[in-house]
C-alpha cells in the first residue's frame, strides 16, 4: 500500500490514532471465541464503582503528582462550547493529532500551524500542559512524500521538519511523541525495526538523530518512543515488549536523549490475557533504564461486548480500573492520557464499529459530556495511586 494511501487510510475524525497493531488483534476472532471470551465480564458484575466527592479527573491526579489529560482537535474544541467546557475541566494536559506532517506541511516548502496554534492557545488559556503527536511517523505523511522525499534528501526534510516544529513549540510543551511506532517484529528484520521510508532512506541511525534534534532544539520538552502492543500475556505482546525494550536500551547506550516511554494502551474489553504481574514487571525494566513513562492513548474498544449498555459500561470500567491499578503502582509513570475523552468524539466508529449498529462507549465521559462509571473507575484509580 503506498504512503498516500495509508496516511488518507489514517486520516479519521479527529486524524488521530495509532492502531496498526489493534487490527491484527482483531483478527481472527470468530463468534464462538467471543461468546466464551464474556464468561470472564461476570467479575465486574458486584464492583463497587462508587466514588468520593465530585472533583475532576485533573486534579484527583495532580494531588497524586499525576498528569491526566487527552487528545482534541481544533474542530470539536473551537466549535462546542460544551466539549471544550468538559475538556478544562476534567483535563490537565491536551494532546494535539494535529501535528503530523500531513496536517502542519501542506507542501514541501511550507508548514501550517493556524489549528495547532489554537489548539496550544486553549491549553494554555486553560492551565493545562500541551503535547505533541507526533514528528517522525511512517503514517499520516503529506501526499507529496512519496514523489518527493527519497535517499539523498531525507535526512535534510526530517532535521528541518524537527527543527520547524519543535522551535515553533519550544517553551510550550510538556513532552513530544518523537518517534512513533519503530518497531515491528514480524517485519522480519533481526533488530525488529519496522521498515518504514525512514529505515529505508537513512538506516537504523534516524532513530538517534531524530531524538538528538529534538533535543537540540528544545532541552525542556520531555522527549519519548511511543508505540502499542505492550499492554498483553500473550506470544505477540511479549514480542513486542522485549523488541521495545531492547530499542531503548540500544538507545540509552548511545546516550540518545530519550527520557520517556509512551505506551499507547488501545485496550480490548472482552480481553482474557490481561496478566498484571507480567505488565508491572516489564514497567519495571524501563524505569530502571532511567526512563519515565506515560500511557498515551488509553481507550478500551466494547464493539465484541453485548448490546446491554449498562453491562458494557461496567466492564470498559472495569478494564479501566484494573489496568490503571497495575499501571499506576510504578512511580515512573507520570501520565495517564485517553484517547478521547467524550463518546461523542472517538476515533473508534471507523475503525471498531459494533455489528449491531448501536454507538460504542468507550470513554471517560458520554455522548452528552456526562461522566460514566469509566470516569469513576479512573477516578478511583487516582484516588488510590501511590503518592508520586
Amino acid at each position: 500500500m503506498s504512503i498516500r494511501r495509508l496516511a488518507t487510510r489514517r486520516n479519521f475524525l479527529l486524524g488521530l490514532g495509532t492502531l496498526a497493531g489493534a487490527s491484527i488483534a482483531v483478527a481472527g476472532k470468530s463468534t464462538s471465541t467471543y461468546v466464551k471470551n464474556l464468561i470472564h465480564t461476570s467479575r465486574y458484575e458486584s464492583r463497587d464503582f462508587a466514588t468520593v466527592g465530585n472533583a475532576p479527573l485533573r486534579d484527583r491526579a495532580a494531588a497524586k503528582g499525576l498528569i491526566y489529560g487527552a487528545v482534541g482537535d481544533y474542530l470539536p474544541l473551537s466549535s462546542d462550547k460544551n466539549y471544550a467546557t468538559s475538556f478544562a475541566r476534567e483535563c490537565g494536559m491536551l494532546v494535539s493529532g494535529e501535528l503530523k506532517w500531513y496536517f502542519i506541511r501542506p507542501t514541501p516548502d511550507s508548514f501550517d500551524f493556524t489549528k495547532s496554534d489554537w489548539v496550544a492557545k486553549f491549553a494554555r488559556v486553560s492551565s493545562m500542559h500541551f503535547r505533541g503527536h507526533t514528528l517522525v511517523w511512517h503514517i499520516s505523511l503529506p501526499d507529496w512524500f512519496e514523489e518527493t522525499v527519497n535517499r539523498q534528501n531525507a535526512e535534510g526534510f526530517l532535521v528541518e521538519h524537527i527543527k520547524t516544529v519543535v522551535g515553533h513549540y519550544a517553551g510550550q510543551i510538556h513532552s513530544w511523541d518523537v518517534l512513533n511506532e519503530a518497531i515491528e517484529p514480524n517485519d522480519g528484520r533481526p533488530d525488529s525495526l519496522r521498515k518504514t521510508p525512514w529505515l529505508e532512506f537513512l538506516g537504523e541511525d534516524y532513530l538517534d538523530l531524530v531524538f538528538r534534534v529534538a533535543a537540540e532544539t528544545d532541552p525542556q520538552a520531555l522527549l519519548v518512543y511511543n508505540d502499542f502492543g505492550m499492554d498483553y500475556d500473550n506470544p505477540r505482546d511479549e514480542a513486542r515488549r522485549i523488541a521495545i525494550l531492547k530499542l531503548l536500551e540500544r538507545l540509552k547506550s548511545k546516550g540518545t536523549p530519550v527520557h520517556a516511554l509512551g505506551i499507547q494502551a488501545h485496550l480490548w474489553a472482552d480481553a482474557t490475557d490481561f496478566n498484571p504481574k507480567k505488565l508491572r514487571d516489564f514497567l519495571s525494566q524501563v524505569a530502571s533504564l532511567g526512563l519515565k513513562i506515560l500511557i498515551t492513548e488509553l481507550d478500551v474498544a466494547d464493539h465484541r461486548l453485548p448490546p446491554d449498555i449498562k453491562l458494557r459500561d461496567r466492564v470498559v470500567a472495569g478494564v479501566y480500573e484494573d489496568y490503571l491499578s497495575t499501571v499506576l503502582d510504578e512511580p515512573a509513570v507520570i501520565a495517564i492520557i485517553t484517547w478521547g475523552l467524550s463518546d461523542r468524539y472517538s476515533w473508534m466508529p471507523e475503525y471498531h464499529p459494533r455489528p449491531d449498529g448501536l454507538p460504542l462507549r468507550p470513554h471517560p465521559l458520554d455522548k452528552h459530556f456526562k461522566p460514566k462509571l469509566a470516569w469513576n473507575a479512573m477516578a478511583r484509580a487516582f484516588d488510590r495511586a501511590p503518592q508520586r
